[in-house]
């Protein structure tokens, strides 16, 4: 080949960890762009990463074609993407394959969006002279103003097109102007919207509001000049089901035309069309999960994580990736302002408060002037439960009912009961493929397993010794949903879990019939805890927390505060002050007592001191190298020859079995990677990366490394 040949380096989509040399022709495809490249017997595609010089020993291969006429996305983007494969260790074209829509990824085009609102060009004055009828009526009504796409029929489309090619119209420029008039603002509220809007560069806040404050209204004052100007927000949600009630109030402020909502529950076609209207500056307000970090803006001008310390924003497989850390980085990268808000903050961004790399913004006081709710701790010990229910919360119970308020009732446990238990010989079935228990649905009368998804009949005998005295042990959500409804027969009850709400459209129906069921009883899990308005609800009783304080998991206490809190926070939102009880075995437990005013501040600062006297994030940077396969002999004989491929400047502990050790028929074992700095840790991981993956027990094992990991 002829030496002089230009080359341009390139990733495959997909986890190859390095990158390959293709000739092409003149001028260099840009860095950013997709090509179509032969790889193997087949052809893939791939992402441009720049001119590279081309090899003098071996044939390169000729690029197929080029995909795009200009990068996909903007340079800030390609550096958050190179950032996140260096920082998370992850191979550069898997980080891409996650960052794009799937159709992008398949090889598809970038959409070409027509404009949806037309009017005539001021430099034209057409004739009607040999129009039609329809043809004079549609000008007409350019003359007169603006036209839209979407009111008109496939006639009058046909003829905007031949007007546009005449030349006698183009697109209109969007118009803004806020719906629904903006709230009232209480001093603390003000201040935020100030700070924010004076914001115009890189900008961290940390918007610490207590639950009902109204930090949505602070969102949307603080996004209301940018979005009058034309300018761009990128609003991130943890989960999907709180994507609904966002965009409502998102589209009501500021039209529904100029908001738009992506997340992993679209179909493909609909996140592409999505994400392009992004990419051309249609969208105005974007509302997304994690995914929605990637997706490239025209004229971004602020970026808001809502719920910073839900650990949801955390992605668990493949691309190890934290959204909200990743948004702290595109800021960044973009100069932009970012609001982190909370009514619970992580540990971490209250680390990061005290350190002085947030801006601190706190709302201590709700927007409706009422008082936080005290928690009031019932302890059960040598108590008669009915149901799992101390007869003093029923009671309590029955006085919301008879005031006509509403009652919630939080139990963090789907199903009839976690197990089933034989009494002659104390079996209990498990998952074949999970060290777990098979949780009873008593209605489907299924035996279930939440972690893989197994299912199996329920046993109508022991099958160890045959006796058929099986009963359930422990309470979830449907056995207790059937005790109140006997108790309170007149009464209606709305459950709210998984079982019962399967997609993001069942659960804001739900929602809108709790805002119209009074006198009513609420009971739920964590989709009742996170957000939501509950103007009538006057009674939360929070039925089991203890499970979360000796956890192995050394966040389990941070997030056991966060949801006590959270669900705290839907009592008394409306006119009628908010009583919350929560029962426990354990009433001297130092975390409970540090609630039980109402407020998340004591308790943080006691797990902050704990973290830090234990060496735990955020003072020291952590990695788990994890390792799974059907046998644990494989598992165990990779983390050990790991061991020894990580330098001294980590400690490194293991193999550590998993907290469930046994998932979806894989044993699973980590190392626990510590360091004394960031930069100490990404230093050994980078030179150990490379050698793992060259170690002959690696092919027997599936490994990820997962850095700054929430969950164990």
């Amino acid at each position: 080949m002829n030496r002089e040949t230009p080359c341009i380096e390139v990733v495959i989509l997909g986890p190859l960890t390095q990158s390959f040399s293709y000739r092409s022709a003149l001028p260099l495809p840009a860095p950013g762009c997709r090509l179509r490249v032969p790889f193997g017997r087949g052809e893939r595609i791939a992402i441009a990463i720049g001119p590279c010089p081309c090899p003098q020993d071996i044939l390169v291969k000729d690029v197929t074609s080029v995909l795009d006429c200009e990068p996909l996305l903007p340079r800030s983007l390609q550096a958050l993407l190179a950032f996140g494969s260096h920082y998370y260790h992850h191979p550069l074209g898997a980080v891409w394959e996650t960052a794009l829509p799937a159709r992008l990824c398949q090889g598809h085009p970038v959409p070409a969006l027509t404009p949806t609102v037309w009017r005539l060009r001021s430099d034209t004055s057409p004739s009607e002279k040999g129009l039609g009828a329809r043809q004079i009526d549609l000008l007409q009504r350019l003359r007169e103003g603006r036209v839209a796409s979407a009111g008109l029929d496939s006639s009058d489309r046909q003829r905007l097109r031949q007007f546009l090619a005449d030349g006698w119209i183009e697109e209109a420029p969007p118009t803004f102007q806020t719906r629904e008039s903006p709230l009232h603002l209480h001093s603390e509220q003000a201040g935020a919207v100030a700070a924010i809007r004076a914001a115009s560069a890189f900008q961290p806040f940390l918007l610490d509001g207590v639950t009902g404050s109204g930090k949505t209204e602070v969102y949307l004052q603080a996004m209301e000049p940018l979005v009058l100007a034309g300018k761009q927000v990128l609003f991130l949600v943890p989960e999907i089901g709180l994507i609904t009630q966002t965009e409502a109030r998102c589209a009501a402020r500021f039209g529904a035309d100029r908001v738009a909502v992506y997340h992993s529950g679209q179909s493909d076609g609909e996140r592409l069309r999505v994400w392009a209207q992004a990419r051309q500056g249609s969208v105005s307000v974007l509302i997304g999960t994690r995914s929605a970090v990637f997706v490239p803006l025209l004229q971004p001008a602020l970026l808001i994580v809502d719920e910073e310390h839900d650990p949801s924003y955390k992605q668990h497989s493949g691309w190890l990736y934290s959204a909200r850390d990743l948004a702290l980085r595109r800021a960044q990268l973009e100069e932009l302002p970012i609001v982190l808000g909370s009514a619970t903050p992580s540990l971490e961004s209250l680390h990061n408060r005290q350190r002085g790399r947030y801006r601190d913004l706190r709302l201590r006081e709700r927007a409706s002037a009422k008082q936080l709710p005290q928690i009031e701790i019932l302890p059960l010990r040598k108590k008669r439960l009915l149901a799992g229910l101390d007869p003093i919360l029923l009671g309590a119970c029955a006085e919301t009912l008879a005031s006509g308020q509403q009652a919630l009732f939080f139990l963090n446990r789907r199903g009839f009961a976690p197990a089933l238990l034989c009494r002659a010989c104390g079996h209990v079935p498990h998952c074949r493929r999970c060290s777990a228990p098979l949780t009873w649905h008593r209605r489907q009368a299924r035996l279930r397993c939440h972690h893989c998804g197994l299912e199996a009949p329920v046993p109508s005998q022991c099958p160890d010794c045959g006796a058929s005295e099986i009963t359930g042990i422990g309470m979830g959500t449907e056995g207790l949903e059937d005790f109140l409804r006997e108790r309170f027969p007149d009464v209606p009850l709305l459950r709210i879990d998984r079982d019962e709400v399967h997609s993001a459209k069942q659960l804001a129906e739900r929602l809108q019939e709790v805002l119209h069921t009074r006198p009513a009883i609420l009971l739920g899990t964590q989709l009742l805890s996170k957000g939501h308005h509950f103007p009538d609800v006057s009674l939360v009783g929070i039925v089991d927390v203890d499970q979360g304080l000796y956890s192995a998991d050394f966040r389990a206490p941070e997030r056991l505060a966060q949801t006590v809190i959270q669900v705290a926070g839907r009592a008394g939102r409306g006119d009628t002050r908010g009583r919350v009880i929560l029962q426990t075995h354990l009433p001297e437990h130092p975390l409970l007592l540090a609630l039980q005013g109402g407020a998340y501040a004591p308790a943080a600062s006691q797990l902050l001191r704990e973290r830090q006297q234990a060496g735990l994030p955020p003072f020291r940077a952590l990695a788990l190298l994890q390792a799974e396969a059907q046998r644990a002999e494989p598992v165990y004989a990779f983390l050990r020859a790991a061991h020894a491929c990580i330098g001294p400047e980590l400690e490194c502990s293991g193999p550590i079995p998993a907290l469930l050790e046994r998932r979806a028929g894989y044993h699973r074992a980590y190392l626990w990677l510590e360091g004394k700095s960031r930069s100490a840790l990404h230093r050994a991981l980078a030179r150990a990366v490379d050698p793992l993956g060259k170690l002959p027990q690696s092919r027997r094992v599936r490994w990820s490394l997962d850095v700054d990991p929430q969950n164990f």
